[in-house]
């Protein structure tokens, strides 16, 4: 998911929604699938997070270890970005999945 975003339309500490439209991060977030993204998360290795990568926003896994810190996607096929500001870049963690149907729904804490 790569796009720009709109921050007159949500507070910057409260949650927003956005939808994830491509295959970056399949199996566990499929195209379509509603992430529920927290401004104020807990950024920690291992996280799924929305970051800000060269003026844009994308989802990926956040790796970080001592001051380097990374993007990883879950579909092989998406190369790994490093993040030249480390954690900073992020701008928020997915605290929530949704789709469709109610069995697709999960919580990430």
């Amino acid at each position: 998911m790569s796009q720009a975003l709109d921050s007159s339309t949500c507070v910057a500490a409260e949650p927003f929604a956005l939808r994830v439209t491509d295959q970056s991060m399949e199996p566990e977030f499929r195209r379509g699938c509603i992430v529920v993204i927290d401004p104020t998360g807990v950024v920690k290795d291992g996280a799924y997070v929305l970051a800000e990568v060269g003026g844009k926003f994308i989802f990926r896994k956040l790796r970080h270890q001592g001051n380097r810190a990374w993007l990883e996607a879950l579909h092989e096929r998406y190369p790994r970005l490093e993040l030249d500001e480390g954690i900073a870049a992020v701008k928020g963690v997915i605290v929530q999945r949704a789709g469709a149907r109610r069995r697709y729904h999960k919580r990430y804490d």
